[in-house]
């Protein structure tokens, strides 16, 4: 909202200079009654209209204050007297600034001070009839009623307002939360897709840069070609990079398509390349292209960590089979028989943590852990 055409409210400050101007004004007339009419009158003035000074921070006591002083004029005098004018300015102070039941009371309060004050007025003017009676607690009545009409509308708007206010900061409350979900979701989606890039192309320029330096010194063929290999998967690797970082940045997103389940076919050929023994049942092209894009990426991405481990962690000469098959389910499973589960873990991978969040968010499971006979087995099932 335009602050220029935001309703004009007082503040603390000018509240209380408002009730002391209202106190003020209120009681200018009261020097002349005591004059004209007597101190005894003026006295009574008095007592009603001063405590209207802290009519917000105690409405229910000044009203008692009001209502006693009030009473107390019925008792002494039998005619009006000026300070009457303070009765429903507490009615409806109570009505604001209170609760519903103590502004209620003050309601039949003041029903009840109309009939006493009409039969004690008309009484002293020798005036008493129904008629006259009938009319003077109607018109009384009406101004006490009137009264707490007013404050009980201040207060229900008042509530209102505060509970939009309060709904506001709900709603700003949970969509800073909902951004910072998204965010960290996002962030570890990225993290994943990084550790899973990084960690799948350094390990394969590792092993083939090692095969290299071996065979540099017998045949510089062989070490050309490994050489074009390491690159090729270093281009490959830096172009994911490129496109993930893009998705940081605004306008930005990248457009290549993501690994499908076909690609697992390429993974395996690069680690036969780098001289590793792998055996891979892959499922038939058709097959694999009926495969959601979201589970096939999955479990593309369990093979590529898989094998991952598998060159990190299984050692020199480890056999390594992949089997991928679809069917109701795409079933992913990657084993081998070197020394992985003997392997020293210091506790920083994140690649099982990834798989695991990755299987879970398609509703899958996976299991993860030595296998009988020696070695390492991963295991994956996505329901399709």
């Amino acid at each position: 909202m335009d602050p220029e055409r935001q309703p004009w409210r007082l503040d603390e400050r000018r509240r209380r200079w408002f009730d002391l101007g209202l106190v003020g004004v209120l009681l200018l007339p009261v020097p002349p009654l005591g004059v004209s009419v007597g101190l005894v009158s003026a006295g009574l003035s008095l007592l009603q209209i001063a405590p209207l000074v802290v009519r917000r921070r105690w409405p229910v006591a000044v009203f008692a204050a009001v209502a006693v002083a009030s009473l107390l004029q019925a008792v002494v005098v039998d005619e009006p007297v000026w300070g009457q004018v303070a009765f429903p300015v507490a009615v409806y102070s109570v009505a604001r600034f209170s609760r519903a039941l103590p502004a209620a009371v003050a309601l039949a309060v003041g029903i009840c001070g109309a009939l006493v004050a009409s039969y004690d007025w008309l009484q002293e003017f020798d005036q008493l009839t129904p008629s006259a009676y009938v009319s003077y607690v109607l018109f009384i009545s009406a101004i006490v009623a009137t009264a707490w009409a007013l404050g009980t509308l201040g207060r229900t708007r008042a509530a209102y307002v505060a509970a939009l206010v309060e709904r506001g900061e709900q709603i700003r409350r949970e969509a800073a939360q909902q951004v910072e979900l998204a965010a960290g979701e996002e962030r570890s989606r990225i993290a994943r897709e990084m550790h899973d890039v990084v960690a799948h192309g350094l390990s394969v320029i590792v092993v083939q840069a090692d095969g290299a330096r071996y065979a540099a010194a017998r045949d510089p063929d062989i070490a050309a070609r490994t050489l074009e290999t390491v690159a090729a998967t270093g281009r490959e690797a830096l172009t994911e990079m490129r496109r993930m970082l893009g998705l940081l940045r605004a306008g930005d997103t990248g457009t290549r398509p993501q690994p499908r389940l076909d690609d697992v076919a390429v993974l395996v050929a690069e680690a036969q390349t780098a001289g590793e023994d792998v055996e891979a049942t892959l499922p038939p092209p058709d097959a694999a292209a009926t495969v959601p894009a979201g589970v096939a990426l999955t479990a593309y991405r369990v093979v590529q960590e898989a094998l991952t481990n598998v060159r990190k962690h299984a050692g020199p000469g480890a056999r390594t089979r992949v089997v991928v098959s679809v069917g109701p389910a795409i079933e992913v499973l990657v084993e081998d028989d070197g020394r992985g589960a003997a392997s020293a873990d210091d506790g920083r991978g994140l690649g099982l943590v990834g798989m695991r969040e990755r299987v879970a968010v398609h509703d899958g499971t996976l299991t993860a852990g030595p296998r009988p006979g020696g070695g390492f087995r991963v295991s994956a099932r996505l329901p399709l």
